[in-house]
């Protein structure tokens, strides 16, 4: 069954929809606040998920199995969590990496946790008019078949469509989550 649940409110079974259009979310993005400064050299030598490359990035990656993600972790403090497939999927993995980093001897904290970013598809089993779409939407509409086969669509409620021809990907670009 395919249940989406949005903070504050009630869940919604989505595959009872006279559509028959099911969005599939396919990655959360999420920051925390560790509240310390890290010695990421430290970290990228003491855990065995950690990589780190000060000339290529500023950050150490770490990843974890479960749930997959993979962490972005700044000397400031700051964390950004990547590949959850659900908003409790992303809290969780973000207490995960806050848990290692602790573990490490860091007095992290988990303050200001954040969703930022929510990406979900689906197919809407015909075909859209990417064309037609951005003429008759010029004002929003951003569409450049010679560079990329995806149609953009801004809307004002900070979301974005990316529209291939039978595809819409839904992309939140500023979604609220105040919990912690």
């Amino acid at each position: 069954m395919a249940e989406h649940v949005l903070e504050g409110s009630q869940p919604v079974d989505l595959t009872k929809h006279p559509s028959g259009i099911v969005p599939t979310l396919q990655n959360i993005v999420s920051t925390v606040n560790l509240d310390c400064k890290l010695d990421l050299k430290a970290i990228a030598l003491q855990a065995r998920n950690a990589e780190y490359n000060p000339k290529r990035f500023a950050a150490v990656i770490m990843r974890i199995r479960e749930p997959k993600t993979t962490a972005l972790i700044f000397a400031s403090g700051k964390m950004v969590c990547t590949g959850a497939k659900s908003e409790q999927q992303s809290k969780l993995a973000a207490r995960k990496y806050a848990r290692i980093i602790q573990k490490l001897g860091f007095p992290a904290k988990f303050k200001d946790f954040k969703i930022q970013n929510i990406v979900g598809s689906c197919d809407v089993k015909f075909p859209i008019r990417l064309e037609g779409l951005a003429y008759s939407h010029g004002a929003f509409s951003s569409y450049e078949p010679e560079l990329l086969f995806l149609q953009e669509l801004r809307l004002e409620m900070k979301l974005i469509l990316h529209l291939r021809t039978y595809i819409l990907c839904l992309q939140n670009s500023e979604r609220i989550s105040s919990d912690s």
